[in-house]
């Protein structure tokens, strides 16, 4: 069953849907997930899909819009806030530990994309999380100031940087916030582009998994957060709690979990799902029954009882 809830984080009020598997029964408590979206990203899309299939296997799940995303409160809309994301996760898992349904001992976390780095980032001082797993991993900050595979000029963050300067005077000044799109919105615009944009823009863009509130937009200056921002240089803090990295062989952002993994401390795993891209995993059903597979034997040992 899928209920529309609302938790505070930051003074801000999100909008999530909770996830209760069919089987469950008044006064039980289950072990739950905290299930964190893409950037660009909605509930209703990859982040709901993977707390219904959780709910499937027995968990209760929480999917949710992060703050300025989605139904959830937030000014300017589409900023990216590293930090309110990290928040904004650990704020559900408050939610979640004073939900009837729940077992606050048993609360694990699910990060997908961007929130592959988010989700990590926030467990590693957040010990309610006892079970850590990502699906498609990226560090948002590494990938804004080296770009994708790195290699890119110093410059360019730099650049970047000075923009976001102006558009906060600009703002202050009383102009409306420099929105940019996140992945490119035809598919002449994204022919040229990497494979993570390009099949970005396949899913955001087209009605796989369009929705009205995932508007493939970003406030620029966001950039000033996300540049200062790295998702994995405490990893090890998760440690001795278990973490689980889920990538596709022929993702290109598949590094990311790669250097993430050879940081953190033990119990750790990287899982390889063959010949899955990064965006494959959001929802084609060649692979997303092996992902689910796997996070279901992780979170069902792992959020045992003491």
């Amino acid at each position: 069953m899928k209920t529309a809830v609302q938790f505070p984080s930051n003074n801000l009020m999100l909008a999530g849907n909770l996830y209760t598997p069919d089987d469950y029964a008044e006064g039980e408590r289950r072990p739950a997930v905290v299930v964190s979206h893409p950037y660009g990203g909605v509930k209703e899309q990859a982040a709901g899909l993977y707390a219904q299939r959780l709910a499937d296997q027995g968990f209760v799940s929480l999917a949710f819009d992060a703050s300025y995303q989605g139904e959830s409160e937030g000014e300017p809309r589409f900023l990216e806030n590293p930090f309110a994301r990290a928040e904004d996760i650990k704020s559900a898992v408050t939610f979640l530990s004073v939900c009837d349904e729940v077992d606050p001992g048993r609360i694990g976390a699910l990060g997908i994309c961007a929130s592959g780095g988010y989700v990590p980032y926030a467990a590693q001082t957040e010990h309610r999380i006892k079970a850590v797993a990502t699906v498609s991993a990226a560090d948002m900050g590494g990938l804004f100031r080296e770009g994708l595979g790195g290699g890119q000029s110093e410059d360019v963050i730099r650049g970047m940087l000075d923009q976001a300067g102006e558009d906060r005077t600009n703002e202050a000044l009383g102009k409306e916030p420099h929105l940019e799109s996140i992945v490119p919105n035809t598919p002449e615009e994204a022919k040229d582009a990497p494979a993570l944009y390009r099949e970005g823009s396949d899913y955001y863009r087209t009605p796989r998994a369009q929705h009205p509130n995932s508007p493939n937009r970003w406030v620029f200056r966001s950039v000033d957060q996300i540049a200062q921002y790295s998702s994995y240089d405490l990893i090890h803090l998760i440690s001795p709690r278990p973490l689980l990295m889920i990538a596709g062989t022929e993702a290109d952002t598949a590094y990311f979990s790669r250097e993430a993994i050879g940081k953190a401390g033990e119990p750790k795993e990287l899982f390889w799902i063959d010949g899955a891209t990064h965006i494959d995993l959001y929802d084609k059903e060649e692979y997303v029954p092996t992902a689910v597979a796997k996070l279901t034997d992780f979170f069902t040992q792992r959020l045992t009882k003491a």
